[in-house]
């Protein structure tokens, strides 16, 4: 949404003089104050460990996606703040996705998904997300539950901030706790010096928030008297009633924000006054009051957000250019311009694993979408955030405000939502230190699109200044392509604004002396990221969960039962890939695989039920990887990987760490990450055979064996290589059917997320189609869809379909 600049006189406009104080605190926030949000979607509310989260990230700008950023760091957290895993997601249009895969011991407890552009860390940390992800473990000492204390505070916030004599005043009572809410509570108002009769009483519209209107008189103290539905009861002050000062009254409809202004006992009224409308930090309406007037209003009209949904920023100044009087407001609450998503067809069963089918239109406005489909167990609890909820409100507040999806849902309550933002005040800036001349540092100012390096080459353990020196870059299993570069005065090569998601490999050569042959020799490389993830330093927000001692007749909830017996029958289906391999071989002639196996494996080391990577007879393309768990990534059933603390990639084996062994000496990952994949001569993989277990088995050279890999690769294999990772690449979605005849012999399909797909686009006015396999026991589905057109208008579609 770009905003309008909106300029109204009240009176005759005065000749332009020098810039204002107020003018120059515009510019300001105009030119240094441009700040992003991030809201992030998982597949899931709630997951089991051994469960992979699938997540989709949307970058804001404001109401638009941003342009600012094209790298998000999203990081997963213990309660503890210890970092689990995390991922470097590329943006595009200010999209991107990814996945985390949770270890099955992971121990049952809160967890948090962290994310953030570099761009974002020049402010307020408290405006980075942290999505609560309860994990749950059957196996775990500790288990969580919903806590069921309601320990609340409240505050009144009087609209625009003033409380005066005589002046009808509109109040927001807020409730806050660190754990949850009361579901309802009422209150009254009194005059303390007549406490038995209420000046008047007041309802709360939902668990945040209540609103009343009182006219003081001097000299009177007023209290509000809360209490919940619990008996619960708090009593709080209201302001001192003021004798002068400002009045400022809102309201918003479709035609508009309107608003008015009382001045009451001021020297000179309301003259040299000025009314200044903000959304995202930028001016979107001024006026100026050049009469002696004590009131004024006027009718903002919705043009000034191009008739677009979002929250406009009041502050009125005097005429010293002080802050007297400020309120938010939403711009058309009752109208929300949202689209939906034009369904051509559909082809929907209820039978145990069948085929499901939704097209959308080709011709529509809307080209990339956001799809998600679960089942839908016909409980209509409201879900408590939302896409629209972190766009339009928590996106931008450091507040706790409980289940804010609620104010923009089909019986959402206007009348809240407008009290709730009376008890906000906009924090993204502080008009007094802008009118101060004051400007946010800048530090990480997006000069680095995509990815950076600094490449540092040392020859003899010395760096090699303004030198002519050759990198060969190699992407994946891509031919290296050759450059050549000058190291600057500090002995640095920059590689800037890289977009990639396989292995980079950077190999540095020195172009050779007069009369002299080139050579690797002493020659060394490191490379330095430049786009870094930055510690967290804050705290998480509280939750509604408490860790307390596992009964031992512990009760499952049943969407933990269902997820637990899905990674059951991912295991049976990987199990039976490896048995259909393992038959093929019965009965080969044996081949240099088998013999370099029984040359280097000896006794309790050697399983039928094993998979093996010869890299002696071999070409195993090993030249891209910067280790060998690197390399191993996706090329066996059942093995994955998780990061430890130091960065190593740890081998798992069916969602359980499996032991590693060096030439059979048990080791430890970082042991195994330092040897040069070249020196490998063969890897097997064992799964749960014997006394060894689940096992990742790495065998050395031995005597005249050479590696088969080809002589680019060997090449590049020296210590003038150096290996960059890019950006993380998501894993694919499968689009799973179990099938009653299968061997695997299936017998309960349990999946909750029937479809996961981020980018579902369509090409050459094919229909974008929605396709999944049913589980055994849905009878209809939840669909949620997600979109933005060419000008960021938003489509959001969340149905259920029978």
């Amino acid at each position: 949404m770009k905003n309008i600049f909106f300029l109204l006189l009240i009176s005759a406009v005065q000749p332009a003089l020098a810039q204002t104080k107020l003018e120059k605190a515009i510019t300001s926030l105009e030119n240094n104050y441009e700040q992003e949000k991030v809201y992030i979607l998982t597949d899931k509310l709630q997951y089991a460990a051994g469960d992979q989260i699938w997540f989709k990230s949307f970058v804001f700008d404001g109401y638009n996606r941003s342009e600012l950023s094209t790298t998000l760091f999203v990081e997963l957290y213990d309660a503890d703040k210890k970092l689990i895993d995390w991922k470097t997601v590329l943006l595009t249009n200010g999209e991107g996705s990814g996945d985390f895969k949770l270890k099955e011991d992971l121990p049952e407890q809160v967890y948090f998904v962290r994310a953030y552009t570099p761009y974002m860390t020049n402010f307020n940390e408290d405006f980075q997300i942290a999505k609560t992800i309860p994990v749950y473990n059957p196996n775990s000492t500790k288990t969580l539950e919903i806590s069921k204390s309601s320990d609340w505070s409240a505050k009144a916030f009087p609209e625009g901030g003033t409380f005066i004599n005589g002046m009808p005043t509109k109040f927001a009572v807020r409730l806050s706790s660190n754990i949850s809410l009361p579901e309802s509570w009422s209150g009254k108002v009194i005059d303390t010096q007549n406490p038995n009769v209420p000046v008047t009483t007041f309802t709360s519209f939902d668990k945040n928030i209540a609103s009343f209107t009182i006219t003081p008189a001097a000299g009177k103290k007023y209290q509000a008297i809360i209490q919940d539905n619990a008996g619960k009861k708090q009593t709080i002050d209201l302001p001192e009633v003021a004798s002068n000062g400002v009045s400022l009254q809102v309201s918003s409809s479709k035609d508009g924000i309107k608003y008015s202004l009382k001045g009451i006992n001021l020297k000179q009224q309301l003259q040299n006054y000025k009314i200044v409308g903000t959304i995202n930090n930028h001016l979107a309406y001024r006026a100026n009051i050049n009469q002696l007037i004590n009131e004024a209003s006027s009718l903002i009209p919705t043009k000034i957000s191009n008739g677009a949904n979002g929250i406009l920023q009041l502050a009125i100044f005097d005429e010293q250019d002080n802050v007297v009087a400020k309120r938010l407001c939403f711009i058309k609450p009752n109208d929300l311009k949202i689209d939906k998503a034009d369904i051509i067809g559909k082809s929907l069963k209820t039978t145990p694993r069948s085929f499901n089918s939704i097209d959308l239109s080709p011709e529509s406005y809307f080209k990339n979408y956001t799809v998600l489909v679960s089942e839908d167990d016909g409980n209509k609890t409201p879900e408590e955030e939302n896409i629209l909820s972190s766009l339009w409100l928590t996106g931008d507040f450091t507040s706790k405000i409980d289940s804010p999806a609620q104010y923009f849902s089909g019986n959402s309550n206007s009348e809240a939502l407008d009290a709730l933002l009376i008890s906000e005040s906009w924090q993204r800036f502080d008009w007094n230190l802008v009118l101060s001349g004051s400007v946010p540092s800048i530090k990480n100012n997006n000069s680095q699109k995509f990815l950076s390096y600094r490449i540092k080459p040392l020859k003899n353990n010395a760096m090699l200044k303004d030198t002519n020196v050759t990198l060969a870059l190699k992407l994946g299993k891509n031919e290296p392509s050759i450059n050549l570069f000058k190291t600057d005065q500090n002995g640095y090569v920059y590689l800037n604004n890289l977009s990639f998601d396989e292995p980079l490999s950077v190999s540095v050569f020195v172009n050779a002396e007069k009369e002299k042959e080139s050579s690797t020799e002493n020659l060394f490389v490191t490379v330095e990221p430049l786009v870094l993830p930055t510690p967290f330093k804050g705290n998480f927000p509280t939750t509604k969960y408490r860790l307390v001692t596992a009964a031992g007749s512990r009760k499952l909830a049943p969407t933990i039962s269902r997820a637990i017996n899905t990674q059951k029958n991912i295991k049976k289906t990987e199990n039976v890939d490896v048995q259909i391999e393992e038959v093929k071989l019965v009965g080969k002639k044996k081949d240099p695989k088998e013999e370099l196996d029984k040359q280097l494996s000896t006794g309790m080391f050697s399983s039928i039920n094993s998979t093996i990577f010869d890299f002696v007879n071999e070409d195993q393309h090993v030249g891209g990887s910067n280790n060998i768990f690197d390399w191993l990534q996706g090329r066996a059933a059942g093995l994955t990987f998780q990061r430890d603390n130091s960065g190593v990639n740890v081998p798992y084996i069916r969602g359980s760490q499996a032991k590693l062994y060096l030439d059979e000496v048990q080791t430890d990952p970082s042991m195994i990450a330092s040897l040069p994949v070249t020196n490998i001569a063969m890897v097997k993989i064992i799964k749960g055979a014997g006394l060894i277990g689940d096992a990742v088995l790495i065998y050395t050279m031995k005597g005249n064996m050479k590696s088969k890999s080809n002589d680019s690769e060997k090449a590049t294999q020296n210590n003038n290589l150096a290996i960059v990772k890019g950006y993380d690449k998501p894993a694919e979605f499968p689009i799973e059917m179990i099938d009653n005849d299968s061997p695997t012999k299936i017998e309960n399909d349990t999946r909750e997320t029937l479809y996961w797909n981020p980018n579902l686009f369509d090409s050459d006015y094919v229909p974008p189609r929605i396709k999944f396999f049913n589980n055994d026991t849905s009878k209809q589905y939840k669909m949620l869809i997600i979109s933005f057109d060419e000008d960021d208008n938003l489509l959001y579609d969340q149905e259920i379909l029978k």
